[in-house]
């Protein structure tokens, strides 16, 4: 029977069944609800429910308590694992001195924002093996426990906070002070699987496996385009499938799957990065509307647009997935990732950010020109325009989210909306938003561009700044305007190391000791590159930025260029996004040699 024990105030206690190891090893599973971390032990230390926003019920990842894991018995073993082709289904694979098993594991799709699926289907490839399994759900960041739990036949039902549980494939384990434990004695050939249920909801008929992985295959191939004309095809289409398990139904693309993944070592830069930034979302969405009118376009336009229907002047940078307001930034009472902290909320979604309405105006106006410009993305774009050229004098936190300055990018990214959008438009609108975008160029020229024809990096800053490339890239500047080139040359000298790409300069302080590479900023060199007609460097910086990952084809946010290792977030949307763009706009021909 379960452990009835009610929640207490005192602090849950670190996870020591599942030790952390180094963000490259890990995996995700996402469904675009909600989104889990796998280890290389087939331990699943990550886990928020019922959506992204939401506690987490396997909080082990951040030092808390709670995982479901599957591994083999003989520790010693080799791990290897891979995402089946345009998928987030994973399978881990673990050679031991006479077996080879694999575990695959996948979210089911398609999804219910108050109801998850999880599947695990272990398999004996070669000779025979016991697999280990362990189930501990501890709802409120490991706060809590599970109650009632009960075996009603083959499956396994109790609570888990406000949470339904259900588990189909092992009732042959016991429940106890540590959760549910079991072990499975697989043959040759031989496969074994489990069904997890966590719903709002008490669940209602059979938990089907054949029938649930089925489903979820299909809604995979349904939902990932063929990239095969592309740069780098295989990881365009895995970019394509993160992206896709990072948004929800609502339309809205959480920036990360993870909360509080340290940048650097101690030195509380870690952030809560489980909600929509409208920026990152109108990244996604032109990535995808660089190859093609895909669905993905059309959830960028839905939830930008009316979110900016909504608040207008007002408008956020971030928001849930369902479109509510990002709580405050506050701590829990564990450990943390090491080197990271316990941070949930994000303060940074009370900022004004300026180039939010351009990158949405650039987004409406990549939709127009494949037709998917809706009635509603139309009202958007004049309440957009209104917002600019009510506030562009304003200091904003920009793209960094830093102080309140005279940022030049985020005027730069508001002109070269302006512009995009004056293209697609007919008539009154197109002359205004040309003109506002003269207006805004002119007045940023006198401001931040150098006697030099170098861009600064602030009206009151000389110094270098990546976030600059991103208009540059689009084509704010027109045809033989030399600021661009200078610009471009500029930050690759000052911020470029060993073929990766810094932010910007930090005073006294050598590149990479303060932070990592930022794998944004490597993509969009490439794609500034590109567009002003250097291919063979674009693709330097493309293919040294995309080699920045772990086994799994997962970016975070940084890359430790002298320890070769993930920093922050994982998987960050931004890289993901810029990275298909790469690959559609790269593929103009084949590489240079």
């Amino acid at each position: 029977m379960g452990d009835d024990t009610d929640s207490d105030a005192t602090p849950p206690p670190r996870d020591g069944a599942c030790p952390p190891w180094v963000l490259r090893d890990y995996a995700t599973l996402a469904d675009g609800e909600r989104g889990a971390l796998v280890d290389p032990k087939g331990r699943i230390v990550w886990l928020c429910a019922p959506r992204w926003h939401d506690d987490a019920v396997f909080s082990s990842l951040i030092g808390g308590a709670g995982h479901f894991a599957v591994t083999p018995t003989d520790d010693w073993h080799v791990w290897g694992g891979y995402y089946e082709d345009g998928t987030l289904i994973w399978v881990s694979r673990w050679v031991a001195r006479d077996s080879v098993v694999e575990c695959r594991d996948a979210l089911a799709m398609p999804a219910s924002s108050d109801r998850l699926v999880l599947l695990r289907r272990m398999r004996v490839e070669r000779g025979a093996a016991r697999l280990r399994m362990s189930l501990d759900p501890r709802p409120g960041f490991g706060s809590e426990r599970v109650r009632n739990a009960r075996l009603d036949g083959e499956v396994w039902t109790a609570r888990a906070g406000g949470l339904h549980l259900r588990l189909l494939g092992a009732h042959r384990a016991s429940w106890g002070e540590e959760g549910l434990r079991g072990e499975f004695r697989l043959a040759e050939g031989e496969e074994h699987d489990l069904v997890l249920e966590l719903s709002e909801r008490p669940g209602t008929g059979p938990l089907e496996p054949g029938r649930l992985w089925r489903e979820t295959e299909q809604q995979w191939k349904d939902a990932v385009p063929d990239c095969s004309d592309l740069a780098a095809p295989r990881d365009a289409r895995h970019a394509y499938a993160v992206l896709r398990g990072l948004t929800s139904a609502s339309g809205g693309m959480v920036a990360a799957a993870t909360t509080s993944l340290p940048e650097r070592a101690n030195s509380g830069r870690s952030y809560d990065y489980r909600f929509a930034w409208l920026r990152d979302q109108s990244y996604a969405g032109l990535a995808v509307a660089a190859h093609g009118p895909h669905p993905l376009l059309d959830s960028a336009v839905r939830f930008v647009s009316e979110r900016i229907l909504v608040d207008g002047d007002g408008v956020r940078p971030a928001y849930t997935v369902a479109g509510g307001p990002v709580p405050g930034e506050s701590s829990l009472p564990l450990p943390g990732y090491p080197g990271g902290s316990d941070r949930i909320g994000n303060a940074a979604a009370t900022q004004f950010q300026l180039d939010t309405f351009g990158e949405a105006l650039q987004l409406f106006a990549a939709a127009a020109r494949h037709d998917r410009l809706t009635p509603e993305a139309e009202q958007a774009v004049t309440v957009a325009v209104d917002a600019v050229e009510r506030n562009w004098q304003r200091p904003d936190a920009g793209l960094w989210e830093l102080d309140d300055r005279w940022w030049t990018h985020s005027r730069l990214s508001v002109v070269c909306g302006l512009r995009r959008i004056a293209e697609v438009l007919p008539g009154a609108t197109s002359e205004r938003c040309a003109q506002s975008a003269e207006v805004i160029l002119a007045e940023t020229r006198r401001r931040c561009l150098r006697p030099d024809g170098r861009w600064r990096r602030a009206a009151d800053d000389d110094g270098p700044e990546a976030a600059l490339l991103v208009p540059l890239a689009r084509g704010c500047m027109p045809a033989g305007d030399s600021s661009a080139a200078t610009t471009r040359a500029y930050i690759e000298d000052y911020l470029g190391e060993d073929g990766y790409l810094y932010r910007f300069d930090h005073e006294g302080i050598p590149l990479g000791e303060a932070e990592g590479a930022f794998l944004l900023c490597g993509f969009t060199m490439a794609l500034a590159t590109h567009h002003l007609g250097d291919r063979q460097r674009a693709w330097r910086w493309f293919e040294r930025t995309r080699s920045a990952c772990g086994p799994a084809g997962l970016f975070a946010e940084e890359y430790d260029v002298h320890q070769r290792q993930l920093r922050g977030n994982l998987p960050q949307a931004f890289v993901h996004a810029m990275l298909l763009e790469c690959a559609a706009r790269l593929d103009e021909g084949t590489p240079p040699d």
